[in-house]
């Protein structure tokens, strides 16, 4: 038989149960049938151990310190939670495992909502118990993991004056998880509550505006072409609930719901729903949805801010947030506080020069907000190396702009592009003027470019060297055409002999126009490949030739497709069952270089000839 544990104060810093001299092994079989009881699930077994030993509710099983709560929490038994909670004290559910964790965030960890509520209804003081290394609350523990149904209850629970300042830093941290979570609904009530969390430092060291990632804003998500037609037709209207209120309704929301769903009209809603999942609709939906909440939040976080001085707050945020392209942040945050565009990161850089560094051209574009002074004195600003805004500027973008670009031509002209920029807004003497490394800005644009200019330079001869051989192929060919005609000519006259057919003349024009075509092409291509590839070459001169030559090349091609089908049709066109499959075959090279070349061809239109990257007339968050 077991002898009956001996009860410990619940304050003693002894675990309860044994005594620290006692080897583990043995308490471990003195308590192996409750153990093993919690484990299966057998709550009979277990009840009949706590019967005769009641006091085993609170003693430590193992050697990692965790009492029956833990393990029937960790193994997700509900029904031997709630029947442990029931006989526990407030006090026994303060018990924490060798690590520091409560059974409640285990249970928080497991995203079990049923055994979080049976415990917190018992004890709202293991609410604000820390645990492990980080010294998580459970509602941190929660959210780390995800775990947003029960994070919801959690908060909802949570007093609010245990989230002030006053009270620490968890109040912060808790706001920051939610943002970063991109739960902005929670996260708004929570600073309507307490606006000064925005202001507060978060146990981790951290300010809760650093929360925001790319994915909260319209220009950190990518959508397709028809995505964003959609997600420009839908509305939302900016409603963010209590979620004090949501949660405690919670259960009479179940309730209407399962009223709902067995009504004609709950069937109709139900088809409509899964409709909308199917088209896409109700990812894009929530996906909008998240922006506009995220901007409603960052505008209150930014009321907070107006009327507070310093920067100490927001300095990381708001570079983090350039280095991102997080653009509706900054331009948030700018309006707010106007002053902050003065503030310089550990190099001593102003946030245009660091937008600069980034390549970060729609956050740069703000600059053009500010009067013509105002830019000369960014332009001139040094940094600790005594690097302008145009030293700057000669230095290689980061990889990760430079792979979202096709081809190392195209890198070179998004380069030279930069440079160009910039330097309107420096003075003619910052031009020349020297850095720590005794380099002017240009000479330092070319040290960084050197070996982006030979890349691109290899790029174009060998784009240029393999399209001029496609281009010569097809002027032999179509030259030869030209005087081969379909069906021979007339032995008398010499003309050729399907001469006043339509179809004969579709094959004239399109020969004539695939030959001229493709010899402009070549030249164009040929051009290229004696180019002096200058840096300024890459601006406009060389993407010009590129655009042409390509252009001219698929004109050729397509017209050459023309032809063949044309002469195919005039002698054999009483056979059009053949006639036809061939010409589906035929329009095959013009699907797949319209596939391969096409999209490269619209990206160096819009490069050398569109409105270009710099926005001179931003509006704001757009």
């Amino acid at each position: 038989m077991v002898k009956p544990v001996v009860p410990a104060d619940a304050n003693s810093s002894s675990n309860p149960g044994h005594d620290e001299s006692v080897h583990p092994l043995f308490i471990y079989n003195q308590f192996k049938p409750l153990f093993d009881a919690v484990c299966t699930g057998d709550w009979n077994k277990a009840k009949e151990f706590l019967t005769l030993h009641p006091n085993a509710i609170r003693a430590r099983l193992t050697s990692a310190n965790k009492i029956a709560l833990h393990y029937a929490a960790e193994l997700e038994h509900e029904h031997i939670v709630e029947e442990l909670v029931r006989l526990m004290s407030e006090e026994d559910l303060e018990l924490t495992d060798k690590w520091g964790w409560t059974a409640l965030s285990v249970a928080a960890n497991r995203g079990n909502l049923k055994m979080v509520e049976c415990m917190v209804k018992k004890s709202k003081k293991i609410l604000s118990i820390p645990g492990g290394t980080d010294h998580l609350t459970p509602i941190l523990f929660a959210s780390f993991q995800e775990q947003w149904d029960v994070v919801h209850y959690l908060y909802s629970a949570t007093p609010l004056q245990d989230l002030m300042p006053e009270k620490g830093p968890y109040g912060s941290t808790i706001l920051r998880s939610f943002i970063i979570g991109m739960k902005f609904g929670i996260a708004l009530e929570l600073i309507q509550h307490c606006p000064q969390l925005v202001l507060t430092e978060g146990h981790d060291g951290v300010f809760p505006m650093e929360g925001f990632m790319p994915s909260a804003f319209l220009s950190g998500t990518r959508l397709k072409f028809w995505q964003r037609w959609i997600y420009n037709c839908i509305r939302i209207e900016h409603a963010i609930s209590d979620i004090r209120v949501s949660v405690e309704n919670e259960g009479n929301e179940e309730c209407n719901r399962m009223k709902i769903t067995w009504s004609v009209v709950g069937f109709l809603q139900g088809l409509k729903s899964n409709l909308l999942e199917l088209l896409g609709i109700n990812r894009i939906r929530e996906i909008k949805q998240a922006h506009i909440q995220s901007l409603e939040l960052l505008d209150h976080m930014c009321e907070v801010i107006k009327h507070s001085p310093g920067e100490y707050y927001i300095r990381r945020a708001i570079f983090g947030s350039i280095n991102r392209g997080m653009f509706e942040f900054t331009d948030s945050v700018l309006q707010a506080r106007p002053d902050i565009m003065w503030i310089n990161n550990e190099i001593k850089r102003t946030l245009f020069q660091f937008a600069i560094e980034c390549r970060q051209e729609k956050i740069y574009s703000l600059i053009y907000r500010l009067d013509k002074r105002k830019r000369t004195v960014i332009g001139n600003f040094a940094d600790r190396s005594q690097n302008c805004a145009l030293h700057v500027a000669g230095i290689l973008s980061p990889l990760a702009k430079l792979d979202n670009i096709s081809g190392a031509a195209l890198q070179m002209q998004r380069e030279v592009q930069w440079f160009k920029e910039v330097e309107t807004i420096a003075l003619p003497r910052i031009k020349e003027s020297l850095n720590d490394d005794g380099m002017t800005p240009r000479q330092l644009f070319t040290k960084n470019h050197k070996e982006l200019v030979k890349e691109g330079e290899r790029w174009m001869k060998e784009s240029a060297t393999s399209c001029t051989v496609v281009g010569a192929l097809i002027i032999t060919i179509m030259f030869a055409a030209a005087f081969t005609v379909p069906g021979g000519n007339n032995e008398e006259t010499g003309f050729p002999i399907f001469l006043h057919k339509n179809l004969f003349m579709a094959f004239i024009v399109s020969d004539a126009v695939s030959l001229f075509s493709s010899t402009t092409s070549v030249l164009m291509f040929l051009g290229i490949l004696t180019s002096r590839y200058a840096e300024d070459d890459f601006l406009k001169s060389l993407p010009t030739k590129m655009i042409i030559g390509l252009s001219t090349l698929f004109i050729s091609i397509a017209t050459m497709m023309v032809a063949f089908s044309s002469a195919l049709f005039i002698m054999i066109h009483e056979q059009s069952w053949i006639v036809i499959p061939m010409i589906f075959l035929a329009s095959v090279p013009v699907t797949l270089f319209i596939w391969m070349q096409f999209p490269l061809l619209v990206e160096m239109y819009i490069s050398t000839y569109g409105g270009g990257i710099f926005d001179k007339k931003v509006k704001s968050r757009a």
